[in-house]
C-alpha cells in the first residue's frame, strides 16, 4: 500500500489549494476559524462557489452533475477545505440524500431532485431521531398510514439539525406494525410547507441553535414521495448512515483545530514562559497529535482500499469512534489552555467584546460544549463499539 499522493492527485491538491486561496470569501473564513456561528446565506453563498466550479457534490456521477471523484479526491478536497477555513458542505442533501437517490430513487425522482440540490432550491434536513428511538432507531414510532395515493403521517421526530433553514425533509416512517421492527419501516420526502407540520427549536447548552423538534399531525405526503418499495426503509437508514459516519471523523477539522491549540499554547504564559513549554501540557498536546496521525494513517490506508475497489465493513464506526474523540480531546485542550477566559458565557462576550480571551479564541469554550454531541450523533460510539464487536465475532 502507497500512502503517498500519486502525482495526479497532488494536482489536484495544488489547484484546491488556488481555488480557495482566490474564492473562498474572507469573511467567511474568518468565522470559521474563530469558530464563530456561520448565517444560512453564508452556507448558501458558499454552495452557490462550488457548484459554479462543480465541486459541490464532486464524488457524484458526471452524470448526475459531479465530478465522479474518488474517495481519495474527496479526501483531499476535505481536507484542504478544512486548513482553508471553509464551512463544512451542509451534508443533507449532498452527502446523504443524493447518494441514497442515485441508489434507491426512480428516475423522475433523481430528474426531479438531485440538481435542486446542487442548485440550492432545496435545503433538506433530517428525520431520523425521534424522543424514544435515536441510537435504537428500529424503535420509531411515527405512522404513516396509506389513504389512497396518499400517506397520512403523524408522529415526532427531534434533533433536527438546521432545520430551520430547510424547505424539505427526508423520514423514516413505520408503515407496518407486524413483525421485525426493521421490516416496518419505509423513506419518505416531505415538504415542510405541507399542512399539519410544526417545528420548534431546541436551545443548545452552549447557547445556540442548531437542532429542531418537528410534530407531524394528519400530514398528507403523496405516495410518490416513497423512495425505494414500501417497509424497505431500514437498507436505505443504513445505506445513509454509512455515510454520515464516514463524514464525522472529521480529520482536517481535527488537524486545523490542533494547530490553532498550538498558536494559543504558544501565546498563552505561565510562570513567565510559554504554555506550549509546559511539561504536562506538551504531553497532553503530544499524546492527542500522535493519535491524530495514527487516525490519519488509518483514514489513509481504508481509503486505498476503498480506491482500489475494496470493501470497508465496520470500519466507518472505527473511524467515527476514534475521530470524535480527538476533536473532544482537542476541545479540552484549548479549553484548558483558556484557563478563567474559557467561562462559558464572559459578560464581555455578550456585549460582543471579546477581548477576555486571545484574539480568535472567544469561541473555543462553545465548540468545547457544542462538540460533545459528536460522539452521540449519527449512532452513538456506545453503538458503533457494539458493530466493531460483532464484525470480530463474526470471524
Amino acid at each position: 500500500m502507497d500512502l503517498d499522493y500519486s502525482p495526479q492527485e497532488r494536482a489536484f491538491q495544488a489547484d484546491l489549494r488556488d481555488f480557495l486561496a482566490e474564492h473562498l470569501p474572507r469573511d467567511i473564513a474568518a468565522k470559521v476559524t474563530a469558530r464563530r456561528e456561520v448565517s444560512k446565506d453564508d452556507m448558501e453563498r458558499w454552495h452557490a462557489i462550488l457548484n459554479a466550479r462543480g465541486w459541490l457534490a464532486g464524488s457524484w456521477p458526471k452524470a448526475f452533475g459531479g465530478e465522479g471523484w474518488g474517495p481519495i479526491e474527496q479526501h483531499v478536497f476535505e481536507e484542504e477545505c478544512c486548513l482553508a477555513g471553509a464551512p463544512r458542505i451542509v451534508p443533507f442533501g449532498v452527502k446523504m440524500l443524493g447518494p441514497v437517490l442515485m441508489q434507491f430513487g426512480t428516475p423522475e425522482q433523481q430528474a426531479d431532485l438531485l440538481p435542486r440540490i446542487l442548485d440550492g432550491t432545496d435545503w433538506w434536513c433530517q428525520g431520523y431521531s425521534e424522543p424514544g428511538a435515536g441510537s435504537d432507531l428500529a424503535s420509531l414510532k411515527t405512522r404513516a398510514d396509506r389513504d389512497g395515493d396518499h400517506y397520512v403521517i403523524n408522529g415526532q421526530k427531534t434533533w433536527t439539525t438546521l432545520g430551520q433553514y430547510a424547505n424539505r425533509i427526508f423520514c423514516l416512517v413505520r408503515t407496518k406494525v407486524d413483525g421485525k421492527p426493521q421490516e416496518g419501516i419505509s423513506f419518505v420526502l416531505v415538504d415542510l410547507d405541507s399542512p399539519g407540520i410544526e417545528m420548534r427549536p431546541i436551545r443548545l447548552i452552549e447557547g445556540g441553535y442548531e437542532v429542531n423538534e418537528v410534530f407531524f399531525t394528519d400530514v398528507r405526503v403523496p405516495v410518490a414521495n416513497l423512495v425505494g418499495a414500501e417497509n424497505e426503509g431500514w437498507t436505505i437508514a443504513k445505506f445513509l448512515l454509512g455515510h454520515e459516519r464516514t463524514n464525522i471523523a472529521g480529520v482536517g477539522f481535527s488537524v486545523q483545530a490542533l494547530e490553532q491549540v498550538k498558536s494559543l499554547a504558544r501565546q498563552i504564559t505561565r510562570n513567565g514562559r510559554p504554555l506550549i513549554q509546559n511539561t504536562l501540557f506538551a504531553a497532553r498536546l503530544a499524546r492527542i497529535e500522535a493519535e491524530l496521525d495514527a487516525m490519519k494513517i488509518t483514514n489513509l490506508r481504508m481509503l486505498a482500499r476503498a480506491a482500489q475497489g475494496g470493501r470497508l465493513g465496520a470500519e466507518p464506526s472505527m473511524l467515527k469512534i476514534k475521530g470524535t474523540e480527538i476533536r473532544q480531546a482537542i476541545n479540552d485542550l484549548a479549553r484548558r489552555a483558556l484557563g478563567p477566559a474559557a467561562a462559558p458565557f464572559p459578560s464581555e462576550d455578550l456585549d460582543g467584546n471579546l477581548s477576555i480571551a486571545p484574539e480568535g479564541h472567544a469561541h473555543d469554550a462553545a465548540s468545547y460544549f457544542n462538540n460533545r454531541k459528536i460522539s452521540i450523533y449519527g449512532g452513538s460510539n456506545e453503538i458503533q463499539r457494539n458493530i466493531l464487536a460483532k464484525g470480530m465475532m463474526a470471524r
